[in-house]
């Protein structure tokens, strides 16, 4: 096979010295300028309109070029069939249709997945890969290079595959796999539309629907080639066993994700407490719930934490949250008056409620003086008690010393004997 890529390399030099292959390269690189100037064009008209115009004709600025250039090369080869040989810009013809039968594709999966790197990155290399495939199909080798790769043979199991084999099997699992993708895209956005659907169900269903949609690509790719999938039991059998011992917390979190998601225990927005961490839910994914602060960290913790652990959720079914705050006054000092200040200090705060009313209660008369209790109800512990409290404990204090009102505190008295 290489003494005949060569001899092609050899022939198109030759070919390329002719007067008809230097008037063919004119005419294809004219062509060419044309279809890039009015493609150009398009986008800048396609620019200037509004957002959903733009998004309408997003298709039509990427096929313009490939789409023209093809048209012009046609045009030409007819013009000049009479007057010269056209093999190059019959040559030109398929790849230039290639260009656009990938433009095309690739734009839908842009409109599907978004403009991820990954994405561009992949389409230069797809295009890259069906030109060269196209290139041999035109110069003949395509036949001798399957021919190569059939005879580099190996076995999995019982299952005798070829390099070539496993090219289609690669090629067609990655279109049934974009496939599922996109179908995925499309019930996404559909759920997205609906009403009346909880958030964490929606979540639920569309991963759900991404993992069987994916599953059933691989089901379908790999038998369209011939691959048998009992070969892949090896491989299922070696990945239980990894489960099993290496990835048991892994694969615990995973399903305890699916069970807080469905049975909505937790949800987005509410503000819970586990172990150390306290924060408001702002991410639910199946391996992991992302707490956010007060102080505006982070917690990322494992969905198995909080299947397995005592969660303190103080939004689950009411966001009403009341807070204690303890106070102790002297024996000497007026309990009734005292009690009314602490009311009148927790009634001006616009979190507070009013309903239920604020309420202040003598719990303790002990050693150093007698215990008492504001408790009051708010409706927003995700921003914080911190400051709260202490604004009341100031307005308490300043009421306190106005009053005449003594807050004790522990006292020691020392007696000399003697001396």
């Amino acid at each position: 096979m290489l003494n005949d890529i060569l001899n092609l390399f050899a022939d198109l030099w030759r070919y390329l010295q002719q007067p008809d292959a230097l008037w063919q390269i004119g005419v294809l690189l004219l062509c060419l300028a044309l279809a890039f100037f009015a493609s150009d064009q398009v986008r800048r008209r396609t620019l200037s309109q509004p957002q959903a115009w733009r998004l309408g004709q997003g298709g039509l600025r990427r096929l313009t070029f490939p789409l023209l250039a093809l048209v012009l090369v046609i045009l030409a080869r007819a013009m000049l069939r009479h007057h010269l040989n056209v093999e190059l810009l019959s040559m030109a013809v398929p790849l230039l249709g290639s260009l656009a039968a990938i433009r095309a594709v690739f734009y839908v999966l842009r409109r599907s997945f978004g403009n991820s790197v990954w994405l561009a990155s992949f389409e230069r290399f797809f295009a890259l890969t069906v030109w060269a495939l196209v290139a041999l199909h035109i110069t003949g080798l395509l036949p001798d290079l399957i021919d190569m790769l059939e005879s580099v043979g190996f076995s999995i199991g019982k299952q005798e595959l070829n390099l070539w084999q496993v090219i289609q099997a690669l090629v067609t699992l990655l279109a049934t796999l974009f496939a599922a993708l996109w179908a995925n895209g499309l019930v996404e956005n559909r759920l997205a539309r609906l009403e009346g659907i909880d958030q964490n169900l929606r979540v639920v269903l569309t991963r759900l629907v991404k993992a069987c949609l994916l599953l059933l690509a691989v089901l379908i790719g790999l038998p369209l080639v011939g691959i048998d999938l009992t070969t892949l039991s090896v491989f299922g059998g070696a990945l239980g066993v990894g489960i099993g011992f290496g990835l048991q917390k892994i694969a615990s979190s995973y399903v305890s994700g699916f069970i807080i998601l469905l049975d909505r225990s937790i949800r987005i927005g509410n503000f819970i407490s586990v172990g150390t961490e306290r924060g408001q839910v702002t991410q639910i994914t199946t391996r992991y719930t992302v707490l956010k602060g007060l102080t505006g960290a982070e917690a990322i913790v494992p969905n198995e934490i909080l299947v397995s652990s005592v969660v303190l959720n103080e939004s689950y079914t009411d966001p009403h949250v009341r807070i204690a705050l303890p106070v102790q006054i002297g024996y000497d000092s007026d309990i009734e008056r005292a009690m009314r200040i602490l009311l009148d200090a927790v009634r001006k705060r616009p979190r507070v409620l009013l309903d239920p009313p604020p309420k202040a209660l003598v719990t303790a008369f002990a050693d150093s003086g007698i215990n008492l209790e504001l408790g009051f109800w708010i409706t927003d512990p995700q921003l914080g008690t911190l400051e709260l409290r202490s604004d009341i404990y100031l307005a308490i204090w300043h009421e306190f010393q106005a009053a005449g009102i003594v807050i004790p505190y522990p006292q020691r008295e020392v007696r000399m004997i003697g001396g």
